[in-house]
């Protein structure tokens, strides 16, 4: 399949590509003092709050420390909009954000959260969009990009295994109305557009509850 050969070398190239974006040089016990800011949403342990049909705060323990870093930065211009996060994220300067990044990256990961009542014929369509895609419809699995496991790949591809159901289909809702867009090459956009809120709310609901990451930095 001729266009199906053209996506995948182009995340090929970008998966290649994915060395430290940024040369972060932190301080972790700083960056616990700073994250003292992100607790009441983020938590203590950096696990976050899965809360369904609400807004959902994502975890953020385990995660790589470039990606935090990059989404922090973006937060701060303006690249990413994000409303609750925007007045915490102007109080930070540079070296804080890099030592909160590498601060939540060292912590350990935990499970993810997702509604207790998904049927399981979402968790099958989920783990077929996250694992195999939908090429009649041009949706390339979640795994192309997030790395085997969906447990990350570099610095542009964060770790999706055992985040949040909540917190994921909110963002791949963002990404398909366009109220996130700071994504390399629109990767995400081309894919979440695609995508019908059955879709979403499938394939958030099986990530959720897949195995998160362990030993952080992903």
């Amino acid at each position: 399949m001729r266009w199906k050969s053209r996506v995948s070398t182009a995340f090929a190239t970008l998966l290649l590509g994915t060395g430290t974006v940024y040369g972060l040089e932190g301080d972790v016990a700083s960056g616990e003092a700073t994250a003292a800011v992100c607790v009441a949403c983020h938590q203590p342990d950096g696990s976050g709050v899965n809360v369904p049909g609400g807004e959902s705060w994502p975890k953020l323990a385990g995660l790589n420390a470039n990606y935090l870093y990059k989404q922090l930065v973006d937060v701060k211009e303006g690249t990413r909009t994000s409303p609750t996060m925007q007045p915490f994220v102007s109080m930070l300067d540079d070296q804080q954000m890099k030592d909160v990044s590498l601060y939540y990256s060292q912590l350990e990961s935990t499970e993810g959260k997702g509604d207790t009542d998904a049927t399981e014929e979402q968790l099958a369509l989920g783990k077929k969009l996250a694992t195999e895609g939908d090429w009649d419809r041009y949706i390339v699995p979640c795994s192309s990009c997030h790395g085997p496991d969906n447990q990350g790949a570099g610095d542009h591809f964060p770790a999706i295994a055992g985040q949040h159901a909540g917190y994921i289909a909110d963002q791949l809702q963002a990404w398909k109305s366009g109220r996130r867009d700071n994504d390399p090459q629109r990767l995400m956009l081309a894919i979440a557009e695609r995508m019908n809120d059955e879709d979403i709310l499938a394939v958030s609901q099986w990530l959720s509850r897949q195995p998160a990451v362990q030993g952080g930095e992903k």
